[in-house]
């Protein structure tokens, strides 16, 4: 997934404020730091967009 698409997909869901906040501030278990450091490190934006959708009850579809 592109990092474009990503925030894209981030601001569309939680809207931009709240997405942003998430990214930066939020620790995701699954990878024990944030979403933006786990980006920085070489995760897969998909694999942290999953893994957010998971955390707040996003529904599958959205996935």
């Amino acid at each position: 997934m592109r990092l474009t698409e990503f925030q894209e997909l981030m601001h569309t869901q939680f809207g931009a404020a709240r997405a942003d906040s998430l990214l930066a501030d939020h620790v995701i278990p699954r990878f024990g730091r944030t979403g933006a450091v786990a980006i920085e490190a070489g995760v897969d934006p998909r694999d942290v967009w999953r893994a957010l959708c998971a955390e707040f009850d996003v529904p599958r579809s959205r996935w």
